[in-house]
């Protein structure tokens, strides 16, 4: 928990205004460091409990603003010197970095607190390995000697050939897109209005029913069916308005799909 200044200029934690001091968002000139050291040493006095980390932390801070309200009130050299300057950007970004350790420290504590409360809740099993299991494993190294070893280190470092999956069983699956439609103006005249899973429920391949579907689009292209679908996903709908088969399928131009 961070020390909490209050006056005329700023409020807040005590470390955010050494930050606003250094990044010059606020005038250090403007801020009492006599009042607020007045007002922590009431503060220590009110406690029960002096916490170290808030009073480490208000020392280095304060610390801090009494080395920079020192170092601008005192009067400069009138020769420029390149290094004071530096050592100066030096400095100030030591202190940067001095804030910044102290928060991962805080942090750090905070996670560690917050574990150690959760630990306090749990409770380990202290209790050794009962007699009955004591043995109920096989020692698996009865009988080895380290020739053993070594050959079993070689047997697996040895590379091993790869896999081969024999295919000889499998065929593959043959359908084209012209047999496909003649099939299509064979059922389609007479079922009337039909839906698409319908005319492919009893195919097994999924590249059969691929088949099936580029086959609809080349009735539908070429005007022999009518298709709807009602909404995005939903069921494909076909008819047939071809007129007679024979003579479509005698008029049909089906265009050839290489895969």
């Amino acid at each position: 928990m961070s020390y909490t200044v209050e006056t005329e200029v700023f409020q807040g934690p005590f470390d955010l205004l050494l930050h606003l001091i250094l990044t010059e968002e606020l005038e250090l000139y403007d801020v009492s460091l006599s009042s607020i050291v007045d007002r922590y040493l009431v503060e220590l006095d009110r406690m029960q409990h002096t916490d170290l980390n808030v009073a480490t932390e208000f020392l280095l801070i304060a610390a801090t603003l009494v080395e920079l309200k020192a170092r601008r009130l005192l009067p400069d050299d009138d020769a420029f010197d390149l290094d004071d300057e530096l050592a100066l950007f030096e400095e100030r970004d030591l202190l940067l970095a001095r804030l910044v350790e102290c928060k991962t420290f805080k942090d750090a504590a905070s996670v560690l607190r917050q574990h150690s409360e959760v630990a306090r809740q749990t409770y380990p099993r202290v209790a050794g390995v009962e007699e009955a299991f004591m043995h109920a494993a096989p020692d698996m190294l009865e009988g080895i000697d380290t020739q053993d070893l070594k050959s079993a280190f070689i047997r697996a470092k040895t590379p091993r050939p790869e896999p081969v999956l024999d295919l000889y069983h499998l065929s593959a699956v043959t359908a084209s897109v012209d047999d496909a439609v003649r099939e299509l103006v064979e059922e389609l005249p007479g079922a009337g209005l039909v839906r698409f899973r319908d005319i492919t429920a009893s195919l097994v391949d999924r590249i059969e029913i691929v088949v099936r579907f580029l086959a609809l689009l080349e009735l539908f292209k070429q005007g022999l069916v009518d298709v709807t679908q009602a909404r995005a996903f939903g069921d494909i709908e076909l008819v047939w308005i071809g007129g007679n088969p024979e003579e479509a399928l005698h008029a049909l131009a089906i265009d050839r799909y290489d895969g």
